[in-house]
């Protein structure tokens, strides 16, 4: 394989970046780069990263692993330079005129699977891993990502090839006096089936964890929800101003609380104009409740019937009703769920209390591991075939058949951690890696 090489951090202004590179040959190439090649694997080494003129492009840290004893099996390394645009893109150059390749999404993962250094399943629980938005979901994934969930599924594959043993020495020798099949045979197939049932209810699907908590803020002009939104996410993400109608158009960010992310949507005050644009924009916000988790109402006094108007809007949607302006003094009735001050910052604790046990946060599930849909259908398949196998047995069907359903169950789970998988099939789940993964 080539060398290859990618920023292992975001493209973006921080205090360090990270690039790995990855091949047979890549360590030779570090005198070229630094004038000095260090010696002893897996240590620290400080280090002055040179372009090909020999000018100094920056003092880095670097680490070196000879393989097979690294993440992909091969000869790599990773360097830590200042986290500066100019400074990641000199970088790039000085690996290209060395001869690198720069990766594509997953390559480094991708090896890791080819090299056996880890299973398919654990290959995707990396990226599991990465874009889990709760604290459980990170659980889970990680579950996966240890071997556990490995281990699992060739112990049931195992199990499948002793029944199969069994019922192909009876095809094979029974005419020899050999004993391979005994009645015991479709109790043990039950058993194993019931065992591996409980085990496929124990893992959850991906979705369920990739959905993001969506919450929208509505409210009457003036109201003070904006300034509400960036209290809640620390800074000012939506502008604000005195003038109604300032906000035209959905402000989205995010936010994590308490093991889980949301999504925020700050919309356009929602009144009677004569604007075109502010119009569109508070369209796009009453279209906007039908899709939101939770909807935000942030009021800076109380009138019954706008408060009536609002909540008509919102429908059946979860709805939590906010007090704003807290700080001048407190609303005339007993109405809303929540009381603060964007100004001061009070009760927004509370606040976000109130957002988590909307979506019931930090609820724990019976779940061991998160899986994806091609899972669930081969584990389906695996099932099916197994229990085709017993129907066959009670039916004294052929037992080459029975041979042939305990062979195609094995062949599902072997998909799962990925013997014999087809290019095609890695392609489509390495193409949703990170450049640097």
């Amino acid at each position: 394989m080539s060398i290859v090489f990618a920023l292992a951090t975001p493209p973006a202004k921080s205090a360090i970046c990270i690039f790995r590179v990855s091949g047979s040959g890549c360590l030779e190439k570090i005198k070229a780069l630094t004038g000095s090649s260090p010696n002893k694997p897996r240590t620290f080494y400080l280090k002055t990263l040179l372009n090909k003129d020999g000018g100094l492009v920056d003092k880095v840290g670097m680490v070196f692993f000879k393989g097979p004893e690294s993440y992909t099996g091969e000869d790599s390394f990773e360097i830590y330079a200042h986290g500066g645009l100019g400074v990641m893109a000199l970088i790039v150059d000085v690996f290209k005129d060395v001869g690198f390749e720069e990766a594509a999404p997953g390559e480094f993962t991708k090896r890791a699977f080819l090299n056996n250094k880890i299973s398919l399943n654990e290959a995707e629980s990396v990226v599991d891993v990465i874009d889990s938005s709760s604290a459980e979901g990170v659980y889970l994934s990680s579950s996966s990502l240890s071997g556990s969930f490995t281990e699992r599924v060739v112990g049931f594959s195992d199990t499948i090839d002793f029944h199969r043993v069994r019922v192909e020495g009876e095809i094979d020798f029974s005419d020899e006096g050999e004993d391979f099949l005994d009645p015991s045979l479709i109790n043990n197939l039950k058993t194993t089936i019931e065992d591996f049932s409980s085990f496929v209810g124990g893992c959850v699907s991906k979705k369920n964890y990739s959905i993001k908590n969506k919450v929208l803020f509505i409210g009457p002009v003036n109201s003070g929800k904006s300034s509400v939104f960036n209290r809640l996410l620390g800074f000012e993400r939506a502008l604000v101003s005195n003038v109604a109608g300032t906000t035209r158009d959905l402000v989205e960010s995010e936010l994590f609380y308490n093991n889980a992310s949301f999504s925020l949507s700050d919309s356009a005050g929602i009144r009677n104009t004569e604007d075109e644009i502010e119009s569109r924009g508070i369209s796009l916000a009453l279209d906007q409740i039908n899709s939101a988790d939770v909807v935000v109402g942030v009021f800076d006094s109380f009138n019954k019937d706008e408060m009536k108007r609002f909540s008509n809007l919102v429908h059946s949607k979860k709805y939590i009703k906010v007090y704003n302006k807290l700080d001048l003094g407190e609303p005339a009735a007993d109405v809303f769920d929540c009381l603060v001050s964007a100004k001061t910052g009070e009760g927004f604790g509370a606040l976000k209390d109130v957002l988590a046990d909307a979506f019931k946060v930090g609820e724990q599930s019976d779940y061991s591991y998160m899986v994806r849909d091609r899972h669930i259908s081969l584990f389906n398949s695996s099932l099916e075939s197994l229990k085709d196998a017993v129907i066959k047995i009670e039916n004294v069907e052929g037992l080459e058949l029975v041979a042939e359903d305990l062979k195609l169950a094995r062949k599902s789970l072997d998909a799962i951690v990925g013997v014999k998988t087809s290019d095609s099939l890695l392609g489509d789940i390495f193409s949703s890696f990170c450049i640097g993964k």
